[in-house]
């Protein structure tokens, strides 16, 4: 019965890590959920204050990431709030509108539309704007696998 509830744990966390490039998935919670589940399981017993403290942290590292990610990128490019935004909306909307490439192409049109519409900027500085977000989101997409990555072995160090 155990290798059931591991492999729930362990689909759990491939969500989390389907949720880097899809958006759309809460990759966070789906962590919780592994985490949860174990405990519940098997025992809570493991997971100390200090596991929950430094796991809260590694969770606001994640959000910090996501975002920072995408505001350095853009804003390194010459962006500005509204490319961000765009960068955002792409990002989340890319995928459903161009199924698998849309969430390379999404967060780079996103930007590069929102400069020009709202900006009025001319297309060499828009579209490097858009290559910024693309960049941004590539390395929130990597940071956050690593912080996930430290999570999970976290976890797997508290349990076994």
């Amino acid at each position: 019965m155990s290798y059931i509830y591991w492999t729930i744990i362990t689909v759990l966390f491939i969500i989390a890590y389907i949720g880097l490039v899809y958006p759309i998935i809460p990759s966070v919670l789906f962590l919780l959920a592994g985490f949860f589940v174990y405990g519940f399981v098997f025992s809570f017993e493991p997971f100390s204050v200090l596991f929950w403290v430094i796991q809260g942290m590694f969770i606001l590292l994640l959000f910090l990431a996501d975002y920072l990610a995408n505001l350095i990128g853009v804003k390194k490019y010459g962006g500005s709030k509204a490319g961000v935004w765009g960068s955002t909306i792409g990002l989340l909307a890319g995928p459903f509108i161009i199924p698998v490439l849309g969430i390379l192409i999404g967060p780079f049109l996103g930007a590069v539309i929102a400069e020009l519409v709202v900006n009025r900027t001319n297309w060499k500085t828009a579209l490097k704007v858009g290559a910024g977000s693309l960049i941004g989101f590539l390395s929130s997409v990597i940071t956050k696998g690593l912080i996930q990555t430290i999570m999970i072995i976290y976890f797997l160090f508290q349990v076994l």
